[in-house]
């Protein structure tokens, strides 16, 4: 398979959009715009690196974005761009090393950009050289004076509206910005005309937007809608041994018991494996990617701390919680009694009627460490509605 790198030019201000902030940080459908589309060429078999091109001053803080949604891997970079779009395309192929045989630039403000589109580009820069997305265009074209009046209508016939991903080999682009100096372009295929390198087009998408105004984004979110599910499942899982000299909590409760669970937090087993299924079902990796071990604000922190934090990021992406069925496992200490307290606490935490929630208790008669006495487990498997989706 020939080698693909993607650059995401994500440097702008987008002063059009009237925001206090660069609008691929803006949030769309609860999350941000920049994550949307970054997430595309993860989830892309075409592409072995990615390369995010952000405002210098801005580097730091969306590589923690990035690690926030889970999209942290030694082939994701974050770099400085420049302040023009060609410059910070140059910035990303520049951080490549010529390691890569195609490079696939796209919009960080174009969220919705399919698998289709991205692999269509893909293999049309491997079979023409380059290529780029674009759709036909169909309204009816008008030409104006200075005054605002028409001219003359133009022949709409062989043209298109160029999107994003641009397309083509590293060495083609290479040449191109050696060709162009500093002649300032609109987009790589522009870039690649002045070099006389021939563009393959490509049928894009018509709901592969720009987000450039705010009525973008309510059209995005509209489409986003349509093809979001309105459920999703999530599982998950924790264990933690028991150690002497700490209390044991379970569901937010403290359980008299002479022994507690060793952990960075509180070692709150039950609500660990909660907060894993609903980060799960999200999409947005697992509690050690939000809460690191290595991170001191959260030593001996009260782990429904966590589920809050954890049930917001939900409600922000527009899914609550339908329901949650938990099972811990351990020998000791009895838990029935506790049980009440455990559901009432973590449907708090989760802003749901405790009806919502179930907690289990059961031991394995002693098989397995957990019936050895060497710790606690927990499953946890959650139902997220989603509330735009119902509303549709």
């Amino acid at each position: 398979m020939v080698s693909a790198a993607a650059i995401i030019p994500a440097a702008g201000s987008g002063t059009r959009m009237g925001l206090n902030h660069p609008k691929q940080y803006h949030l769309l459908a609860g999350t941000p715009i920049l994550i949307h589309t970054v997430r595309q060429f993860v989830q892309s078999s075409c592409i072995e690196k990615i390369v995010v091109v952000v405002p210098s001053d801005r580097v730091d803080s969306t590589f923690q974005l990035l690690e926030t949604y889970g999209l942290t891997d030694e082939n994701l970079q974050v770099v400085a761009g420049g302040k023009r779009r060609q410059d910070s395309v140059k910035a990303g192929i520049d951080s490549l090393d010529g390691d890569m045989d195609i490079v696939l630039v796209h919009d960080g403000a174009r969220p919705l950009v399919s698998q289709d589109v991205i692999t269509r580009c893909y293999d049309a820069a491997v079979c023409h050289g380059a290529a780029i997305a674009a759709v036909p265009v169909i309204d009816t074209l008008k030409k104006s004076d200075a005054a605002n009046r028409i001219l003359q209508t133009v022949d709409r016939e062989d043209l298109w509206q160029a999107q994003t991903p641009q397309a083509a080999r590293l060495s083609l682009l290479l040449a191109a910005y050696a060709a162009a100096g500093d002649r300032d372009v609109t987009d790589e295929a522009s870039l690649l005309e002045l070099a006389g390198v021939p563009v393959h087009l490509v049928e894009g998408s018509v709901t592969n937007i720009k987000i450039t105004r705010p009525d973008d984004l309510v059209i995005a979110e509209k489409i986003m809608q349509k093809d979001t599910l309105a459920f999703r499942i999530g599982h998950g899982y924790d264990a933690h041994c028991f150690v002497a000299d700490r209390d044991l909590v379970l569901g937010g409760v403290t359980i008299p018991f002479e022994m507690g669970l060793a952990g960075h937090s509180d070692a709150d087993v039950l609500t660990h494996a909660l907060c894993d299924a609903i980060l799960g079902a999200l999409g947005a990796g697992d509690i050690g990617s939000h809460f690191p071990d290595s991170d001191q604000q959260y030593n001996n922190i009260y782990s429904i701390e966590l589920l809050k934090h954890v049930a917001t990021l939900a409600k922000e992406r527009g899914f609550v919680l339908s329901n949650g069925d938990i099972t811990v496992v351990c020998q000791k200490p009895k838990l029935a009694s506790f049980i009440p307290r455990m559901e009432g606490i973590l449907a708090e935490a989760c802003e749901v009627e405790k009806e919502r929630i179930n907690v289990k208790a059961t031991t394995t008669e002693k098989m397995g460490f957990t019936g050895r006495m060497e710790g606690v487990s927990c499953h946890a498997v959650v139902l997220l509605a989603n509330k735009r989706g119902e509303n549709d």
